[in-house]
């Protein structure tokens, strides 16, 4: 027999009320509640462990909203990181980062990353002649494999541009995409001066073969957001007069999907003014759409569709877009699914990620269960502040908590 018992929670929801008007008074909130009949069974009863219904914590309130069918195929924990062999192992006064997904191409993995040399100056030195960060002064080169574990480096695959074009100081963290016989790669772009307050783009190339060569696209094909506005002249990313939208100040990360008869392209923005909140960073996930691979990308009304996340990390399952969320913001990491890869929900919330701009085996069988794609991949890390190298990761299902000594259940 199952108990069903109804109890009412009464919950406030707040409206603030702005106006920019300066006639306008701006102290307007306004205080709703509304009463909210939830079902309880005896079996969520016993799930969660409640004591009483009659009284109920705002976090047995929220659990009471969880899906009883919320099963574990979801909950993974990452390995650590392991060294590679060959031309990716790490290689002092050499950058190499932000790999790209695996593809297989005639019996070979296929990856493309980041790299430069020399070190990192900051902005404090001389920005013209120098690189601020480890991902300055980059271009995008490219490797393979035959096992995943010992790579060749084959050599460069997108350079930077000439003098004067939008992408001629630094080309880097780039995705694949193959669709129709045909290879896509998106990318990051700045052009120089590369100060504090740089707006960076996204390029793309294409390629009949991986293996090149690789025709650029003229313009980007996505930029920031341009209705945020800065405060003075001094190269002070903190001071804005207005924000804008979440991508107002830099697009990053780029990764592009075919999905339902489109192509979506996720990016990681940046805002301006960017500021950090009880979630650590405002960085926040958004997502653009097109006909074609080459564009053009329009970005989504319903964008940002994070409230979380650095790298993006996406990937197709069970007709919709699953999504790995890392490092920043309230939602971080946390394996979230949208059905119309725009609306995402929180699947599972896995421990800390010790993997970094993920590079994902496109190879895996991603429909055989819902994190298959993220059992074995490439990862970047800070060997240094100046130098970082590629490695490899591993993930695993964990089903059951066990102590040590005790025996495990079949």
């Amino acid at each position: 027999m199952i108990l069903k018992t109804k109890i009412f929670i009464y919950l406030s929801s707040i409206a603030l009320l702005a106006s920019c008007n300066s006639n306008t008074n701006m102290n307007t909130n306004e205080k709703n509640q509304k009463e909210e009949s939830v079902e309880i069974t005896e079996a969520q009863i016993d799930h969660l462990g409640i004591t009483d219904v009659n009284h109920l914590s705002a976090a047995s309130k929220r659990a009471l909203k969880w899906p009883m069918d919320l099963g574990n195929e979801w909950f993974i924990q990452f390995g650590p990181l392991q060294p590679l062999k060959g031309d990716l192992a790490y290689e002092e006064g050499v950058v190499r980062r932000d790999p790209s997904a695996m593809i297989k191409e005639n019996g070979k993995y296929y990856v493309w990353y980041t790299k430069s040399t020399g070190p990192t100056q900051g902005f404090g030195g001389d920005i013209e002649n120098e690189k601020v960060f480890p991902w300055d002064r980059c271009d995008i080169w490219y490797a393979t494999s035959e096992d995943g574990e010992t790579w060749k480096e084959e050599g460069l695959a997108v350079a930077r541009g000439k003098k004067g074009e939008y992408d001629d100081r630094s080309v880097f963290t780039v995705e694949i995409m193959k669709h129709e016989n045909k290879y896509y790669l998106c990318y990051q772009t700045v052009k120089s001066p590369y100060n504090v307050r740089v707006k960076n783009q996204v390029g793309l190339a294409w390629s009949d073969s991986p293996n090149g060569p690789w025709t650029k696209s003229k313009e980007p094909i996505l930029s920031p957001a341009d209705n945020g506005i800065w405060e003075g002249e001094t190269q002070d990313r903190s001071l804005v007069k207005k924000k804008g939208d979440f991508d107002s100040h830099k697009v990053h990360d780029p990764c592009i999907i075919p999905y339902k008869g489109k192509f979506y392209l996720y990016y990681k923005g940046e805002q301006m003014g960017e500021q950090i909140t009880f979630g650590g960073r405002q960085i926040r996930h958004g997502v653009a759409i097109a006909d074609k691979p080459e564009g053009p990308y329009v970005k989504s009304p319903y964008n940002p569709i994070s409230n979380s996340g650095h790298e993006i990390c996406v990937w197709p399952y069970n007709g919709g877009i699953a999504a790995l969320i890392t490092t920043d913001g309230p939602e971080k990491n946390t394996i979230q699914w949208a059905k119309d890869g725009i609306n995402f929900e929180i699947m599972s919330v896995i421990p800390g990620v010790n993997a970094h701009a993920i590079g994902l085996n496109r190879d895996a069988d991603n429909e055989k269960e819902p994190t298959e794609i993220l059992r074995w991949g490439l990862s970047h890390i800070y060997n240094n502040s100046d130098y970082q190298s590629i490695m490899s990761y591993t993930s695993a299902r964990k089903t059951k908590h066990v102590a040590k000594g005790a025996k495990k259940s079949k």
